[in-house]
């Protein structure tokens, strides 16, 4: 979210054009009766939500919920990852890109919370996260050199990096093709370095292509949107924070929620059109990214901090 655009007086969502909890967990119940197992709490940054333990002791409550995790950029993780942790979040994912103090402020409006982000990956470890991830987001020219530090850091301890090709997300980070780092490169550095294996799927549709280190020092994964899209198999929609619901990470536009739900709709009707809106999906811009088509006609897409990772 750049400053000059969102500005200290800037005007952001009222609170009330938010979803309550108790909206958010009925969304939550009814995604779940339709085959949803895995719930994550993204941002912008989720911290930042007041009382957020206890949405997740309400999510975590949700009857067929199997898997309850969070992204963050990690500054506030060390002060909440206890009080997370007990409320019965599962899993946490660290956004960090960069190990070194310049590059990781460069990447972070100049903000130098590299000590605080790496206290709180230690902090939510020492509290009962066993396997943290790490998303790194590749950038040619910017944090590729600083890359293998990263990995040589978390090697040997229970934390998963994963390495993010650079995405056209949204409309403001002036992306371009060559900025991007293609997962193959990245994994043939790796591999000279330590050599690696590759790792089947934990599930269907699951993101990122799994690695281990031969020489039993962890896991890494690669999440390759640009080289290799995964459209055909996504398993995921995201519901940001004013309840729209989106069918993609870059669509166009999303469907409202929150509007049928104040206006009275039953669980049964939002059930419908929840399915409704997921049966008729046809998003495929990673797969068309490089045509002619996306190229004459640029697509506004949702900006990343509407709807997370």
């Amino acid at each position: 979210m750049p400053e000059e655009r969102y500005h200290a007086d800037y005007a952001f969502a009222a609170a009330s054009e938010l979803l309550s909890f108790a909206e958010i967990e009925r969304l939550a119940r009814l995604h779940t009766a339709l085959g949803v197992r895995k719930i994550r709490i993204t941002g912008g940054e989720p911290l930042l939500r007041k009382n957020l333990p206890a949405l997740v002791r309400a999510l975590a409550g949700v009857e067929g919920l199997e898997d309850l995790a969070l992204t963050t950029n990690g500054v506030l993780l060390e002060s909440h990852a206890a009080a997370l942790r007990e409320a019965g979040l599962q899993r946490v994912t660290v956004s960090l890109d960069s190990l070194d103090e310049a590059v990781f402020a460069s990447m972070n409006g100049g903000r130098r919370d590299l000590a605080r982000v790496l206290a709180g990956i230690r902090a939510a470890g020492a509290c009962g996260f066993d396997t943290i991830k790490i998303n790194v987001v590749v950038q040619r020219g910017l944090n590729e050199h600083t890359l293998l530090d990263l990995l040589a850091h978390f090697r040997g301890s229970s934390s998963i990096v994963r390495l993010i090709e650079l995405m056209d997300v949204g409309t403001l980070n002036r992306w371009r093709l060559a900025q991007v780092v293609p997962s193959a490169e990245l994994l043939d550095r790796i591999h000279r370095r330590w050599p690696v294996e590759p790792v089947d799927a934990a599930y269907r549709g699951e993101v990122a292509n799994r690695y281990r280190y031969a020489d039993g020092a962890g896991e890494i994964g690669f999440i390759s949107s640009v080289t290799a899209p995964f459209c055909g198999g996504c398993t995921r929609a995201r519901i940001a924070a004013d309840g729209t619901l989106y069918t993609c990470l870059f669509a166009e536009q999303g469907t409202s929620l929150r509007g049928p739900m104040r206006a009275g709709a039953s669980d049964q009707d939002l059930t419908k059109l929840i399915a409704n809106v997921w049966q008729r999906r046809d998003d495929r811009y990673s797969e068309l990214r490089r045509t002619a088509r996306v190229a004459e006609r640029p697509l506004r897409r949702v900006e990343m901090y509407r709807v997370g990772g």
